[in-house]
């Protein structure tokens, strides 16, 4: 009896230890929850282009959790780090998982202050909660859990936690710089980054499972800087007929009032199919067949932005200047930006022949700011796309995953074009709050969803090193 009740402590003992493990992270010599790693670093303030405290920060804590660094500059608006379980020496094929370090600005209307890392009712607030350090310390965690695993010694692939500066604002000193520069150190057979958590809290009706999204491609930035000058009378108690401001709101309000083109493509039209499969009935009927009843389905993709951006090329605009500071001044020159994402086999100088058909004013001067490379969605029979299902489908046993693209735009687009297999996903529950409060105010994440994306991603490891 007495061996009995020993074996079961012992095994009890077993059991707990490998539960603690996957609990923290070590940080200055002590054991520290990922809830309280994720606080801190959300302290450190990292607005795109300022990114060297924060870096310095989570580039300590892999070195101190036993991943090999290799530095790919380390300056403010060009700091990125490779933490590896083996030197990049190795050239062993290399399973990345992508992050970044910076943030957007911060909101001055937060309920909290943007880096507080408050941690209230089991969710950390603050600036890059999600986006993109909450996300960075699940891959993070994983790869260390990977490390300290018996797999890791003999393990046919290195696994790197990638972080890289000015994703945000798309710099030259990010990722940019780092494939220009490093690719082949490297040596990526597959890179893991940010993407869509699970998706029916975000899309309107009822469905029968869970779904995650995988993403497999992404829309390209076409961002578009629009001036124009007129001289005028400056004093604003006489009207000129015409005058900057004025054109230019003209020409702006016929640009966004028109609706933009409804494009099916492989990829979109399948999600609407797998979306299908979820649903009953008539609208199961229409999902399934979205060509045949588009005229029905269209009025009813448009109610939904984050549905219809999947489905159009968007034109946004996101800011309209002057120098002028004065009520009674009339200002002789007028910008405006616009954030224009292009899916992914729309021709851009066509693109750019319809917004100056639209605008209906050859004096606006239109400089392309951004122009992201065309690429090929990554394909789904490779191990990598099946083993991250695998892993989240066991994590999540009732729900689904299907392959999405994503709206927005990450850094993944730039390892797509070099023909690198990219896959897009923080495998966790987000609610709409959480979601909508990316970029904005009191973004957070709850504690227990570091710790899912965690396992999940860990799973995702241990199964492509058993997978034959």
């Amino acid at each position: 009896m007495k061996k009995i009740t020993f074996l079961i402590i012992f095994l009890h003992g077993i059991i707990y230890c490998q539960y603690a493990e996957i609990n923290y992270l070590k940080v200055n010599g002590e054991n520290i929850s990922l809830e309280n790693v994720l606080q801190k670093y959300i302290q450190v303030p990292s607005v795109s282009g300022n990114e060297k405290v924060a870096g310095d920060y989570i580039k300590s804590v892999c070195r101190e959790n036993g991943l090999i660094i290799t530095e790919f500059g380390n300056k403010n608006g060009m700091y990125n780090f490779a933490a590896s379980i083996f030197p990049l020496s190795a050239n062993k094929p290399n399973i990345i998982f992508l992050n970044h370090i910076d943030v957007v600005h911060e909101n001055n209307d937060s309920k909290f202050e943007a880096y507080s890392g408050k941690i209230i009712n089991g969710e950390v607030y603050g600036r890059g909660a999600i986006d993109n350090k909450g996300a960075a310390i699940m891959q993070l965690f994983s790869i260390v859990k990977y490390l300290n695993s018996p797999n890791s010694k003999n393990s046919k692939h290195n696994i790197t936690f990638l972080s890289v500066s000015c994703e945000e604002s798309q710099c030259d000193g990010g990722v940019k710089y780092v494939i220009d520069n490093y690719l082949d150190q490297l040596n990526p057979v597959v890179v893991i980054g940010e993407g869509p958590s699970e998706l029916t809290s975000l899309i309107e009706g009822e469905f029968k499972h869970p779904i995650f999204g995988i993403s497999l491609a992404h829309k390209r930035a076409f961002w578009l800087n629009l001036e124009l000058s007129i001289n005028t009378s400056g004093h604003g108690s006489i009207t000129p007929l015409e005058y900057a401001n004025k054109e230019m709101v003209t020409a702006l309000n016929k640009l966004v009032k028109k609706k933009n083109k409804t494009i099916f493509n492989e990829l979109n039209t399948s999600f609407l199919k797998t979306l299908g499969t979820h649903k009953k009935g008539f609208e199961k009927m229409i999902l399934k067949n979205p060509k045949l009843f588009k005229p029905i389905l269209v009025p009813q993709l448009r109610k939904q932005p984050e549905l219809f951006a999947l489905f159009s090329n968007t034109i946004t605009l996101t800011n309209i200047y002057t120098d002028n500071h004065s009520y009674n001044k009339i200002p002789t020159k007028i910008g405006a930006y616009l954030d224009c994402r292009l899916l992914p086999l729309t021709n851009e100088l066509d693109f750019l022949n319809e917004i100056k058909k639209r605008l209906k004013n050859d004096s606006i001067k239109i400089t392309v700011v951004e122009n992201m490379p065309k690429t090929k969605p990554s394909i789904t029979n490779n191990i990598y796309y099946k083993n991250l299902s695998k892993a989240i489908e066991e994590k999540y046993p009732t729900s689904k995953v299907m392959p999405i693209m994503l709206p927005n735009i990450n850094d993944l687009g730039a390892f797509r074009a070099k023909g690198i297999p990219a896959y897009a996903s923080i495998p966790v529950y987000l609610s709409r709050d959480q979601v909508e409060g990316i970029h904005n105010k009191n973004e957070s994440i709850s504690i227990s969803s570091i710790y899912d994306g965690a396992e999940v991603y860990f799973d995702f490891l241990i199964k492509i090193e058993n997978d034959k």
